[in-house]
């Protein structure tokens, strides 16, 4: 018995064959046509060129968002004196920067301030800047009444001890003098800052202050609190420069232990947060590069 070409597994319908043929030869015509290579590239490439007619959406490339960190300046104030030397310990141990501005009578009040000074000089990422030599002898408002011997005042201390740094904060005043920044908290003392201006001098004042009591030297607020300050304050806007903000402590409050341990946290919890850089006052806004004094040693 003769086997039909059904039985070999052929279809018996010639026209199969032929339009399995014909599918065949259109399949490699397709895909040997210079479009089709192309849009395979395009697609591999994620470019804009034309598929079969059709554009290619191209895929942009994901950028990185880098997020711009708040930058907190931790300035210390009245020193050298007692407290000076734990402080200095404090922020050179934690690897930050901060700012000390001095008291230039302080300097040669006795070997152990003279040896505290000493030690800024040579500490690592520190600046040290003026805070004017007498300190206003404690009485302000006489001493802002003559606008002449207040930048005396300033330049006794620049010329003995800082000659190459023009960064000033005024005794017992938040005033501003920094570039388009002024501000003047009380306005007697206008006349004073606009001549420590003329003088050539940045005057800067701060947005926050670690308050404490006078008489114990004790802070009336706790690392957590004052972070908890610091949080409202740039959530408020309230910082002369956005995203910048100036925070005063005073060198005395630190010979007791226990604020010791306050400050040490704080910078501890500042470290930790994301969102916050400290700085040196000599990067901040409107500070000149001829402002800056080649003395200070700064991290690799």
């Amino acid at each position: 018995m003769e086997s039909s070409a059904s039985d070999e597994g052929e279809s018996a319908n010639p026209s199969f064959r032929y339009r399995f043929a014909l599918f065949c030869l259109l399949f490699f015509v397709t895909c040997t046509r210079p479009g089709y290579q192309q849009g395979k590239t395009a697609i591999a490439a994620g470019d804009s060129l034309k598929y079969f007619g059709k554009a290619l959406p191209s895929k942009p490339l994901a950028k990185k968002v880098i997020k711009k960190k708040k930058k907190i300046y931790l300035t210390f104030d009245d020193g050298p004196n007692k407290g000076t030397q734990n402080v200095l310990d404090i922020v050179q141990q934690e690897n930050v920067p901060a700012t000390f501005f001095i008291v230039g009578q302080h300097v040669f009040a006795s070997r152990e301030q003279a040896s505290t000074w000493d030690s800024l000089q040579h500490a690592i990422n520190i600046e040290v800047c003026n805070h004017s030599y007498t300190h206003a002898h404690n009485h302000y408002e006489k001493f802002y009444q003559q606008p002449d011997s207040v930048v005396s005042d300033m330049e006794k201390t620049k010329d003995e001890l800082l000659p190459d740094n023009n960064i000033v904060r005024a005794p017992g005043r938040n005033s501003w003098r920094i570039d388009s920044l002024h501000y003047t908290d009380i306005k007697k003392s206008k006349a004073a800052m606009d001549s420590l201006q003329s003088a050539g001098f940045i005057v800067m004042g701060w947005d926050l202050e670690w308050h404490y009591d006078p008489k114990t030297l004790v802070v009336n607020n706790t690392a957590d609190e004052l972070l908890n300050q610091v949080d409202s304050v740039f959530i408020k806007g309230k910082t002369k420069t956005p995203d910048h903000l100036v925070l005063l402590a005073h060198d005395q409050v630190y010979q007791n232990a226990e604020d010791s341990i306050q400050l040490r946290q704080f910078v501890q919890k500042l470290k930790m947060k994301d969102d916050y850089e400290l700085s040196l006052v000599s990067s901040y806004p409107g500070i000149k590069k001829d402002s800056l004094f080649s003395s200070v040693k700064y991290i690799p």
